[in-house]
């Protein structure tokens, strides 16, 4: 664990701070747009039949694991509880949006309004639920693996933690929606299978991603391989 001073202390806090807001906006959104499905088959290979939730979520775990390189593990995990919070607290939000009365000018109804958000509180709930097992998975076999390869291999954690983890995340999530009437359960194979294969082309794709930032953050800091920056 590396100790920072002045200038370089300041701005690994400014990035941390940066990097929490992405994955705490990145996990909300996803939680309010995931009613909506669509269909994609990149060059005919393969239909993909996912909610469009899926698309700001893969962003999540490559922050944690860039954070969980750099700063360490408490601070992952400090950056999944604060998720966990704002996600609560927009669920208490929408929960007040939903029970006051529109006005007869009010360009969304009541009707409509219940429509789309509804079915958030006890969505949300149980992608909570599914998360927050997902992200202390991909956190705790991202750093086995890293102690085992000694800080070396970054696509090897990577891709492992964030495949499992993803895996569990979108099974606990399938089956407590499905659970609960939101999804019919003839959809939850072909869910279970987009989902999960689109989270490891994305785990995948986000590899060279993971590289670029670890690499910069290294430069940066003057960080050995392995070695994590302490901002407390």
């Amino acid at each position: 664990m590396k100790s920072l001073s002045g200038n370089q202390l300041r701005s690994a806090h400014r990035i941390y701070l940066v990097l929490a807001a992405l994955f705490i906006c990145s996990l909300v959104v996803s939680n309010l747009i995931f009613q909506k499905f669509f269909f994609w088959n990149p060059f005919g290979l393969f239909r993909f039949e996912i909610s469009v939730g899926l698309l700001p979520y893969p962003i999540t775990f490559l922050i944690t694991d860039l954070v969980s390189e750099i700063y360490g593990r408490r601070k992952a995990n400090d950056l999944v509880l604060a998720g966990i919070f704002a996600s609560i607290f927009s669920l208490g939000i929408i929960y007040v949006a939903n029970i006051v009365p529109a006005i007869p000018e009010s360009p969304i109804d009541n009707a409509l309004f219940s429509t789309v958000f509804g079915a958030t509180a006890l969505a949300v709930l149980s992608s909570m639920m599914a998360y927050l097992l997902a992200q202390f998975v991909d956190i705790q076999i991202y750093h086995f693996w890293k102690r085992v390869t000694k800080g070396k291999m970054l696509w090897l954690r990577n891709n492992f933690s964030t495949v499992f983890s993803q895996f569990v995340d979108t099974l606990c999530v399938l089956l407590l929606l499905c659970s609960n009437g939101i999804i019919s359960w003839d959809k939850f194979w072909i869910l279970l299978g987009s989902g999960f294969l689109f989270k490891v082309l994305v785990a995948l794709v986000d590899t060279p991603l993971l590289y670029l930032g670890v690499y910069i953050f290294r430069k940066k800091y003057d960080l050995a391989i392995g070695e994590e920056i302490k901002i407390d």
